[in-house]
Formats: structure tokens, C-alpha cells, sequence
């Protein structure tokens, strides 16, 4: 099956009731842009997983709230970001990222983290660095837009923003990326 996931195909599982193979589909066919989406947020590979094993767990229990007014994709990044945005508020994500300040401070500072190894290998390239500097509310609509190729209205639809946001943080996201560029 090719990475959209047919809505005919979608209805014949639900009324068979066989929400695994319904979860398992979307899996194969979302999982990595789900992953990808909430490591541009967190930019941590650790809270990505964490996530994505979430948001997988959420569509599993709420397969039936599922309306098509938008498509599966746009469906998943919506709980993805907000899956993110409630992780990141989360008391566990406060004090993690306390110590892992504190830990960078202090004698691990000599020693390349793993994470930091990791950051290496994923920004191959001068443009994604670019990316991943930029504020989360640019990053996410070049992200959604470039990666996930979102329509405006999907991406409105994505971050609860209107349309004219959209393209008003894809301009300025655009801009932005422009002067690093320069310099």
C-alpha cells in the first residue's frame, strides 16, 4: 500500500472491526512522517519516539472519532503537534530538559552526547541547520509544507491557524532562511 492510506480501504477495516490491522496500516504508512514531525518540533530523537508511540496509542483509541473532513495525514500531524505541545508543557518534559541544561553545563560538557552525535548525522545538510534554527512556528509550516507537501488549508487545519497565517509564517519562515543564508 503506498504511503496514503485509501479511505475506502479505511471504512471496509472499521466495519470489520479490525482496529489492529486499521493501526498497523497507518503505522506502515505514517509512522516515519509522524516521527519526523515530532522531532522537528522537539528536535530530540528520545521525545520523538515517545511521541510517536503516543499518538499511535491515541488513534488506536479514538479510531472512531475519525470524520474524514480532512485527510488521514492531516488528521495524524493534528495529533501529532498537539501530542508534542502538551508533551513540552508536561512537568516531565520541564525537569528532563532542566538536567540535561545542567548536565552540559558541568563535566559532561567535554564529551559529545549521543544526542548531539545524532543532531550531527540528521542536519546533513546546510539547509535542514537552517531549518532547525528557526522558531517552531516557522519550522513547523516549511516542515509541513516542504516535507509533508500540506495544501495552506491543511496546514491550517494542522496548527488551528487561519489560512492567511499560514502564509504569512511561510513568508517570514522563507525570509528568515534567506538571511542565514547571507550570512
Amino acid at each position: 500500500m503506498d504511503s496514503n492510506v485509501n479511505f475506502d480501504y479505511l471504512k471496509y477495516l472499521s466495519a470489520s472491526s479490525d482496529k489492529k490491522a486499521i493501526l498497523n496500516e497507518l503505522m506502515n504508512a505514517y509512522g516515519k512522517d509522524v516521527w519526523n514531525y515530532a522531532y522537528s518540533i522537539t528536535r530530540k530523537w528520545d521525545q520523538a519516539d515517545d511521541i510517536t508511540q503516543e499518538v499511535f496509542i491515541k488513534v488506536y483509541r479514538n479510531l472512531s472519532t475519525f470524520r474524514s473532513e480532512s485527510s488521514v495525514k492531516t488528521w495524524l500531524l493534528a495529533i501529532t503537534r498537539n501530542m508534542t505541545l502538551d508533551y513540552r508543557k508536561s512537568a516531565f518534559y520541564r525537569k528532563v530538559t532542566l538536567v540535561d541544561f545542567f548536565a552540559s553545563r558541568g563535566e559532561f560538557e567535554q564529551a559529545a552526547s549521543t544526542e548531539h552525535e545524532v543532531l550531527g548525522k540528521m542536519a546533513v545538510n546546510e539547509m535542514w541547520d537552517m531549518v532547525l534554527k528557526l522558531p517552531v512556528k516557522y519550522r513547523e509550516v516549511l516542515i509541513l509544507y516542504a516535507h509533508h507537501q500540506l495544501s495552506m488549508k491543511e496546514m491550517a487545519e494542522v496548527l488551528g491557524v487561519s489560512e492567511g497565517t499560514i502564509k504569512s509564517r511561510l513568508f517570514h519562515a522563507r525570509g528568515k532562511i534567506s538571511k542565514m543564508k547571507e550570512s
